[in-house]
């Protein structure tokens, strides 16, 4: 019953689903134990980052069936609220606070002016128009040197409590000392882990509901009396505050950000590719999405390098799978993914793996 509570009554509706998202949960919370490696620590951080701002993207897109390219700006804003109050009052918890707020309050009234000027238009007009926004402020932060760094960015000091050098035992616990970074790790952790269950809880509230009516029929929800202005301008501001936050999380991680670390288009390819291999309409789509997506773009190579050493002196199956390729075979491995779970992998897994993609569509 508590797990039902805590999930707002949306089960995972399948067995390996339940099972899959239990080991992501138990995985990231050991990996510092399991891993304990730099990089191994690292990626999994990034996977905790790129599942909050997976998920506020999925609020929007996969719930309202709003197309927004203006989502990573709401991603660096949090971030560079982190880095400019970071750098320019004293390192401490104040400045986490001025940084995080002034973020969300910038947050806030853009995405509301977004919201109010420009939902009344088409999708595409729409998407258009937040793409022309996104790349102004891409081309501000990386012209604004004084305040943001320029195209160097901005490195900065963390509070004592987060500093790798701060150490909480004298010696190591079951081979990992506990310090300021491995603090910074479980920080993220607990925050992914709350602002995940509360998108779960508002994607399955009334107003939730309304998001998926509109998504639906637009017309026929206005027609009962739904104003879809209103439900879609406060579903832009809250997937662009839940943004905000991921960027904070990850400045916070990184102690540095720049233009090309939190605002770039990449980025937002990225979220489309994992909302689509994940699942759209499913917070937990974000989720195994994200972690397949890193996994796959942070060890695809290595997997290749061995591959490539143990064919080492077979003309053509070495030649392919040579470690510079890694690229097109993440591509490939995507399009089979697409492929086989039209839904993605969340979608297929509730409606269950015996259902081919022609019955499944």
């Amino acid at each position: 019953m508590l797990i039902k509570s805590l999930l707002s009554h949306d089960l995972p509706r399948s067995r390996l689903l339940a099972a899959l998202l239990i080991l992501i949960v138990i995985g990231l919370a050991l990996t510092p134990f399991i891993f304990p490696s730099t990089r191994a620590l690292n990626v999994a951080a990034k996977m905790l980052i790129f599942i909050v701002l997976v998920a506020s993207y999925d609020l929007l897109l996969g719930y309202t069936g709003i197309v927004s390219f203006a989502h990573t700006m709401f991603f660096g804003i949090g971030a560079y609220g982190i880095a400019i109050a970071s750098t320019r009052m004293e390192p401490g918890w104040a400045a986490v606070g001025v940084g995080l707020g002034a973020a969300l309050v910038v947050s806030l009234l853009l995405s509301l002016a977004i919201g109010l000027f420009s939902l009344r238009v088409k999708a595409i007009f729409y998407a258009m128009i937040t793409l022309a926004v996104a790349s102004a402020f891409l081309t501000l932060a990386s012209q604004l040197s004084e305040f943001t760094g320029g195209e160097d960015g901005l490195s900065f000091k963390l509070p004592a409590a987060l500093q790798p050098s701060t150490e909480y035992l004298e010696q190591p616990f079951l081979g990992v000392m506990f310090d300021g970074r491995l603090l910074s790790y479980y920080l993220l952790f607990a925050a992914t882990v709350v602002l995940v269950l509360l998108l779960l809880r508002i994607v399955n509230s009334p107003f939730g509901r309304v998001l998926q009516a509109i998504r639906e029929n637009d017309f026929r929800a206005e027609a009962i009396g739904y104003r879809c202005v209103v439900y879609r301008s406060l579903s832009n501001v809250l997937a662009a505050l839940f943004a905000t936050l991921a960027g904070a999380l990850l400045a916070l991680w990184l102690r540095y950000n720049g233009p090309d670390t939190s605002l770039s288009l990449e980025i937002m390819l990225d979220l489309l590719l994992i909302l689509v291999i994940g699942g759209m309409g499913t917070i937990y789509g974000a989720v195994v999405g994200s972690v397949l997506f890193v996994l796959a773009q942070s060890y695809l190579q290595d997997l290749m390098k061995l591959g490539a050493a143990a064919l080492d002196g077979v003309p053509l199956l070495s030649q392919l799978i040579a470690p510079e390729r890694w690229l097109l075979w993440l591509g490939l491995l995507f399009v089979l993914a697409v492929y086989h779970f039209p839904s993605g992998i969340v979608g297929r897994l509730r409606a269950g793996l015996a259902t081919s993609p022609s019955k499944h569509e």
